[in-house]
């Protein structure tokens, strides 16, 4: 095999987890989320041509990061796995037959197509109808309780609304869902800080 896909993996790696830190840990990112995302797909994509280079330490064999040690920690009741970015119609046909092979046969999906939203993965718990939990999705596993946080959000249902002579809302419910602020809301947020 030629240096240079090797030298160019381990490249990737380091970039790809110095950006992480930026991100996740300082806060402070130095590059855009597109840019950031072009640097993680070609390392994939160099990984999947190359499996011999996938090393136990590369950041495509992360999901999410480590739960912060300041707030309380929740585990899942099932892994939150990271999704897919799709850059290509090809991307998206290779992610609709690797589900495929998951369910049965006879299975009939349905699936929606949207723009990415880079926000903050969240998984909400409600009991019997009331929104009991809110936990980031941390390494996949364990997540940070965020419930407080959560509750600011207005759009956020504290009771999941049901129709008078409809069906009751389920016992339990685990909803996953992203939240995230727009660049105008965050602006107007912050002019009236200052």
């Amino acid at each position: 095999m030629p240096a240079s896909p090797i030298k160019r993996a381990a490249d990737l790696r380091e970039q790809v987890n110095y950006h992480l830190y930026r991100y996740h840990v300082l806060s402070s990112p130095v590059i855009t989320d597109a840019e950031y995302d072009a640097l993680f797909h070609e390392l994939q994509q160099i990984e999947a041509e190359h499996p011999e280079l996938a090393s136990p330490d590369s950041p495509t064999q992360r999901v999410g990061s480590p739960a912060r040690d300041d707030l309380p920690k929740v585990r899942h009741i099932a892994p939150a796995l990271s999704l897919s970015n799709a850059f290509s119609e090809a991307d998206l046909r290779a992610w609709r037959d690797r589900i495929g092979k998951l369910l049965p046969s006879t299975a009939v999906i349905d699936y929606t197509v949207e723009p990415k939203f880079d926000g903050l993965s969240v998984i909400l718990t409600y009991e019997d109808g009331l929104f009991v939990r809110g936990a980031t999705r941390g390494d996949g596993e364990i997540g940070e309780d965020v419930t407080p946080n959560l509750r600011t959000i207005r759009r956020l249902p504290l009771r999941i609304p049901v129709e008078p002579h409809g069906p009751s809302a389920p016992k339990s419910l685990v909803v996953r869902g992203e939240v995230y602020f727009k660049v105008a809301d965050f602006e107007a947020l912050n002019r009236r800080r200052v």
